[in-house]
């Protein structure tokens, strides 16, 4: 559980450091913009992320976490359970827990979409600690 007081803020995106986090492969990078870390909600994880070409998050699904991605630049193959989906600009998918999916970009540039994901911790609140 988090014990950073909840707070308003306004923030630089620049100022922010690109991660490869586990998972991700080749310079799939992303930018941690609301999460426990800096805000201390548990409810919600917003990201940016960065794909270059051929970059990629590897298939894994989640226990309890939903997210949604929505897609500002480039282009690349989403893959849900078995199906495959090309995404471009303002494209966007909804992934409730439990289910497989992976992203990959296959375009030229830049595969630059966000991603909320909620809650911010994919264990169940009795694994974190809670009664």
């Amino acid at each position: 559980m988090s014990m950073k007081k909840k707070t308003a803020f306004v923030a630089k995106m620049a100022r922010l450091p690109w991660k490869e986090f586990p998972g991700h492969f080749g310079g799939a990078l992303s930018k941690m913009l609301v999460g426990p870390g800096n805000s201390g909600t548990e409810r919600v994880d917003f990201r940016i992320s960065r794909y270059a070409p051929n970059a990629y998050v590897q298939e894994h699904s989640h226990k309890i976490q939903e997210q949604i991605y929505y897609v500002l630049e480039g282009e690349g193959i989403l893959t849900v359970g078995k199906q495959e989906h090309l995404m471009r600009p303002h494209d966007y998918v909804y992934l409730p827990p439990g289910v497989p999916h992976s992203f990959t970009n296959t375009g030229l540039s830049g595969l630059v979409f966000l991603v909320v994901t909620t809650p911010a911790d994919d264990e169940p609140p009795t694994r974190r600690g809670r009664k």
